[in-house]
């Protein structure tokens, strides 16, 4: 049976995710998302002086040279939001066990916040790349809308083999092709050729962005199950490997690690913050930390 044809429908997705994410939500954080969305504004407000936890990137450079001493531009705040999600949908994304993959994470992740985003009347949107083609999602806003999100990331097809991902080409596209000031959500397990750090920062000049690193477990640890077959989702490359090697586990582990704190210094020299959501965690968890993350960031 094809995977289309197997999947559960957009409304049932939507229905399992209100009763079993969503309700937990709004209970856990009363309704309020600000720490989450963090709203900004399009309009100027007023100027003050910069406090120890303002946002560099609303420093005035203009007036703190005429000042000699830093201010900050204040906007009032929108009432309308509009978010993007910039979703990875290359084969790497499919690793995972049969119920836990990154791509089942994506999936439910993307619901939830369209769903809690498009409650207040904000506009989502959605670029989906495969590692080849790219589909874009127009923003909009309504269930309707969740719905259409939903279908469409579980239609993409999912690719046996393609080239070595490129996020720096389609995190470029991206900057070129949101011009309003936007809520972004870049999805993604950030396995990838090198270059894409720069259009990173650049996004996050323009934007609020927030990065969603998607990781399995067993892409940190390997379990001792004897010899088997490792093989390249991107590339399709076989390397039979010897688990029992404790050695072997041993610097496996310890290069996931180092891949791991590069990518962290990535995005802390973007100034992004950044959730690790693994495909075994839960995922009303990992929002709740994730707002907590947010919260003491902006104090």
């Amino acid at each position: 049976m094809s995977t289309l044809t197997s999947a559960p429908t957009p409304e049932r997705v939507l229905l399992r995710l209100d009763w079993q994410v969503i309700r937990r939500l709004d209970g856990l954080l009363q309704g309020d998302y600000r720490t989450l969305f963090y709203g900004f504004g399009v309009d100027f407000a007023d100027l003050r002086e910069y406090q120890p936890e303002d946002d560099i990137r609303y420093i005035d450079w203009n007036v703190t040279a005429r000042m000699d001493t830093p201010y900050v531009r204040q906007y009032s705040e929108d009432r309308e939001l509009t978010a993007w999600f910039l979703l990875d949908l290359s084969p790497s994304v499919d690793f995972g066990s049969l119920e836990h993959q990154k791509r089942n994470m994506l999936v439910d992740f993307v619901a939830v916040l369209a769903r809690l985003l498009t409650r207040h009347g904000n506009r989502v949107g959605a670029m989906m790349f495969n590692g080849s083609t790219r589909h874009t999602v127009p923003a909009r806003s309504g269930k309707i809308q969740v719905l259409r999100l939903i279908n469409d990331m579980v239609r993409q097809p999912r690719l046996p083999r393609a080239p070595f991902t490129n996020l720096q080409v389609f995190l470029q596209s991206a900057l070129n092709s949101i011009k309003r000031r936007s809520l972004v959500f870049i999805i993604s397990d950030f396995i990838s050729e090198p270059g894409w750090e720069r259009p990173l920062s650049l996004l996050n000049q323009r934007h609020e962005v927030l990065a969603i690193r998607l990781w399995d477990p067993r892409e940190v640890e390997l379990p001792d199950v004897g010899v088997l077959v490792m093989e390249d989702a991107e590339t399709g490359e076989q390397l039979f490997v010897d688990t029992h090697d404790r050695k072997f586990r041993q610097r496996f582990h310890e290069a996931a690690l180092r891949r791991e704190a590069v990518l962290n210094e990535s995005f802390k020299r973007a100034g992004v913050d950044v959730l690790a959501l693994s495909t075994e965690e839960d995922l009303v968890r990992a929002i709740v930390r994730f707002a907590q993350q947010r919260r003491q960031h902006r104090r």
